[in-house]
């Protein structure tokens, strides 16, 4: 199935198609937005309060590293919500899109 150059310029130009392309760029600045404030957090409170990850919080444990491990585990949820989010709504409204599109 091919598309000619008109009907692709159609579909990029279609209002359905440029919120479909805001809907993702917001959803992901908004969880990269989040996981930089918490990956720069730590790194500045490495800097300037490393007092507060040098707590022992047992015998050979400092409170950094539960800290540390959480910013990973932070991460991967946050990868969890994005894909959730691509396969409830966002992959949905591509099909759609491209259904309309094959079908002209």
């Amino acid at each position: 199935m091919r598309i000619n150059e008109e009907r692709v310029k159609e579909i990029v130009n279609s209002a359905k198609f440029k919120d479909l392309v805001a809907k993702r760029l917001k959803f992901s600045l908004t969880l990269t937005s989040i996981m930089l404030i918490v990956y720069f957090g730590f790194i500045l409170v490495i800097a300037f309060y490393k007092e507060l990850l040098a707590v022992k919080i047992g015998e050979h444990i400092t409170l950094g590293l539960p800290i540390g491990i959480g910013i990973i585990l932070f991460a991967w949820i946050l990868t969890g919500v994005y894909t959730r989010w691509a396969n409830k709504s966002y992959d949905k409204s591509v099909r759609e899109l491209r259904n309309q599109v094959l079908e002209k």
